[in-house]
């Protein structure tokens, strides 16, 4: 079982502290308990197992892993050779923006985004749809790309969830973390995120919105399955709120496009724009947000430095591009 972990994941993992928010949220059955790395690491062998067991699983092929989970090809036992029989067991290192992975994935039921087959909340551990890992949308030209994710976000527009994060939440930890500031990060980007947000805040619309939505988290179906479309959304980090707030993340990643880019304002403010267009948000919330986020991001890699020294100063390069 061991050998299901791949050593990178297991790099990855070994020295995180416990997750702080997850930490701090109040008890509820059903809910995560917060973990560092090193013990879940240590779990996570016996985890797999009594997973594979409990929902009747074989292994069916090598791990893969992301920043924070494991998957783990499976098929179903008592095959039938019926292509639905092969799945993907997802176990999550806890924390607070996966904890209502499961609650997304059912509401979407399938449209647009990966089909949920089972869930352990508790475990952070998902039973899904086997997507083709070979077939990234970061594999496709980026503004293909930012044109896919913006008719995604249209597929998977729907109200919000009673029980998932909103971004008003979100945004008083926010405001207090702008308001420390940090030398690191320019005062004058600080300052106007800080003065941008609150009026991002009044009137956005409830709906259900994934928070990390690029295009490593954008995986076509198996070939031959019938009826997925082109495009499945995979990872989601719920939360309620606007879809102007997720187009952030399409313009930080690709970073290797973006310092090729011969003039980076243009560049960065395509990609979001592109993806507005395509989804039919409103431009100029798109560009506020994805600003926001930007600074939020250089503040929070300022107390890892040296080591987030490159991310930051690309966080800070890409806030200026949306800067009038």
């Amino acid at each position: 079982m061991p050998d299901l972990i791949p050593p990178a994941f297991a790099d990855l993992v070994r020295d995180r502290p416990a997750d702080e928010l997850l930490q701090s949220l109040p008890g509820r059955a059903g809910q995560p308990r917060a973990v560092d790395g090193a013990i879940w690491l240590r779990q996570l062998p016996a985890q797999v197992e009594r997973l594979l067991h409990d929902w009747r699983l074989e292994v069916d092929g090598p791990s893969r892993h992301g920043e924070c989970a494991l998957v783990v090809p499976v098929r179903r036992q008592g095959n039938t050779g019926a292509s639905d029989d092969v799945a993907a067991l997802k176990i999550t290192w806890p924390h607070a923006e996966a904890r209502h992975e499961h609650l997304a994935l059912r509401a979407w039921d399938a449209q647009g985004a990966v089909r949920l087959l089972a869930a352990e909340p508790a475990s952070s551990a998902l039973l899904l749809e086997r997507l083709d890992p070979e077939r990234c949308l970061r594999d496709q030209p980026l503004l293909e790309a930012c044109e896919v994710i913006g008719t995604l976000i249209r597929v998977l527009d729907r109200p919000a969830l009673p029980r998932i994060d909103t971004i008003e939440t979100k945004a008083q930890r926010w405001a207090e973390q702008l308001s420390r500031g940090t030398p690191l990060v320019p005062r004058r980007l600080i300052e106007q995120a800080a003065s941008t947000l609150p009026d991002l805040l009044t009137g956005t619309s409830a709906s259900l919105v994934h928070e990390d939505l690029h295009d490593l988290n954008v995986l076509a179906p198996l070939p031959g399955a019938t009826d997925r479309g082109d495009w499945l959304a995979i990872d989601p980090k719920p939360v309620a709120g606007e879809w102007a707030y997720a187009v952030a993340p399409v313009v930080w990643n690709r970073a290797e496009e973006a310092a090729r880019a011969s003039n980076l304002r243009l560049h960065a403010r395509l990609r979001a724009d592109v993806v507005a267009e395509a989804a039919g948000l409103e431009e100029d919330r798109v560009r506020a947000w994805t600003f926001v986020r930007l600074v939020l991001n250089a503040v929070w890699a300022a107390p890892h430095a040296p080591a987030s020294d490159d991310f930051r100063a690309r966080m800070i390069a890409l806030a200026k591009a949306f800067t009038d």
